[in-house]
């Protein structure tokens, strides 16, 4: 049975064109990855089939009382409420089920027998619903859930003003999950999560009965949760059956299978082209050459597979600092409330450190008071000499107005439009990508401009805050093998222990020195 139909779906922004004359169809209880590279319209697709956004052309068709829980990447919580109170929220489309079975009930003393047996099939059809979501037991299952992605640990009461954008993101999924819709749509749902947290969903989505729609780089992820693969590349959208290594697989021989035959086509015609070029002139032969024409006329030309932009990422080394880049002393981080009890240590030249735990501990506060962009609520921190360091923040400002070329400009006056585009063609972007504002971005090609700033300076430390949120294999795995290769020091806040685990040669777990009970 299909649950939603696309028809020939075709849509832009300008000049871009982002998918054309595409079809999807999901069944029900089909696990489905959504892949491929930053910017190829992953995101876009899930607007539209969510009614988000309006196809140029093309159709969207759900199946009737379809219900659809959607995790974007930017979704947000009601300000100023709890933690429980967004979870109950999950729950009023199943109340309002509930009046419409009720109302039923209470028309059927006036109904014919036709209205009747209507009524009868309405009725059993939101029954069934309700049973299906777990009506009768709300409670449980709010805190099943909760516990699963570590909300018990933060508290149900807990104001959703005061959490981490992790926090926030399980909170959002709770809820999701908490919904049991008929779809559930997921982009990126593993960005902000903790290792056992990720492990949690990877067994949820395995028992998960009904379909889904994942969006996702996690490549173990998608392998250990998904059964089907849509590929979009080339604004063209491609389904393959099995997880992601029997897509790549089957893309990569359907790739070589193309190239052959293009090259077959290409040596025939030029030798069409070589015949009738030396036997048009000539009577007798003339036509041979008008029909050799007429069959390369009608010839159905193989386009050759075109090769998107690979990223090649390399760190620029400054000179050598002092033995010890960082020196704390007594440090307590924190906002309002201290996070840490007093650390001391010191982070010496050379090492490459992966700070890890669950969310909300100040993994992003510890690096931002290390830099000195946070006040520590007691304790010193001191840089080393000579310290050259380049940061990769988290999240950038979803109203960043100017465009990538503008970004790198800003940081980089000196430059002339030739070098800017060439150090941000480096990073795999191309010319639409340039010249679009940050804000329309996808989060990967927004990524890319933000390391594309880093990658051009002289450094000897680098500081990075979840750098692989949003990027694409290729780019996942060329930013893995320049960090192998950079030989100054490193600090790495990651929730992908496989990203990390070539280079890293020190781990410090934040749930060390937590003042939270978790």
């Amino acid at each position: 049975m299909s649950i939603l139909t696309v028809k020939n779906v075709t849509h832009g922004f300008g000049s871009r064109a982002i998918l054309e004359d595409v079809s999807f169809r999901l069944l029900k209880g089909e696990h489905v990855a959504l892949v491929g590279a930053n910017g190829e319209g992953k995101s876009t697709f899930l607007n539209i089939i969510t009614g988000k956004l309006m196809p140029d052309e093309g159709t969207i068709e759900w199946s009737n009382r379809v219900t659809v829980g959607y995790l974007d990447q930017h979704a947000a919580l009601e300000p100023g409420s709890s933690i429980r109170d967004n979870l109950r929220l999950a729950f009023n489309h199943i109340f309002e089920l509930e009046k419409e079975m009720l109302a039923i009930y209470e028309r059927m003393g006036e109904a014919s027998d036709t209205e009747m047996t209507k009524m009868m099939e309405d009725a059993a059809e939101i029954q069934n619903i309700l049973d299906a979501s777990g009506f009768y037991t709300l409670d449980s299952k709010i805190e099943e859930v909760a516990q699963g992605l570590g909300l018990g640990d933060i508290g149900l009461e807990r104001r959703v003003d005061e959490l981490s954008g992790g926090q926030r993101t399980k909170v959002l999924l709770t809820k999701l999950l908490l919904q049991n819709p008929t779809i559930l749509i997921l982009d990126e749902p593993t960005n902000y999560l903790d290792e056992n947290h990720i492990e949690w969903l990877k067994r949820y989505l395995q028992n998960y009965e009904n379909a889904f729609i994942l969006v996702s780089h996690d490549i173990p992820f998608i392998n250990s949760v998904c059964n089907i693969i849509y590929h979009v590349v080339n604004c063209e959208l491609t389904r393959y059956v099995g997880n992601y290594d029997e897509f790549q697989r089957l893309f990569e021989l359907k790739k070589r299978q193309q190239e052959q035959a293009y090259e077959r086509q290409q040596k025939e015609i030029d030798k069409l082209e070589d015949f009738i070029a030396r036997n048009k002139a000539r009577v007798a032969t003339t036509g041979m050459a008008k029909s050799r024409m007429k069959q390369l006329e009608k010839m159905d030309i193989i386009e050759k597979p075109r090769e998107k932009p690979k990223p090649t990422f390399k760190f620029k080394e400054a000179k050598a600092p002092s033995r010890f880049l960082i020196e704390a002393e007594n440090l307590v981080i924190g906002y309002d409330e201290p996070l840490t009890s007093p650390l001391t240590f010191k982070i010496e030249r050379g090492k490459k450190i992966a700070i890890c735990g669950v969310n909300g501990l100040g993994k992003s506060t510890l690096l931002k008071t290390l830099l000195g962009i946070l006040k520590p609520i007691s304790g010193e921190v001191e840089f080393g000499e000579n310290v050259e360091y380049g940061y990769f923040e988290q999240e950038d400002s979803r109203s960043n107005l100017n465009t990538a070329l503008e970004e790198i400009w800003n940081e980089y006056p000196s430059m002339n439009n030739h070098e800017v585009r060439s150090e941000l063609a480096k990073c795999g972007l191309t010319t639409e990508h340039i010249t679009s504002p940050m804000k329309v971005l996808s989060g990967g090609e927004n990524a890319k401009v933000r390391l594309c700033k880093i990658l051009m300076r002289d450094l000897n430390l680098l500081v990075l805050d979840e750098p692989t949120n949003h990027l694409d294999p290729e780019a996942k795995d060329e930013l893995e093998k320049a960090l192998r290769e950079f030989k100054g020091t490193i600090i790495l806040v990651s929730h992908e222990p496989y990203f990390y685990e070539s280079f890293i040669t020190d781990v410090w777990n934040v749930e060390d020195w937590t003042t939270k009970v978790i």
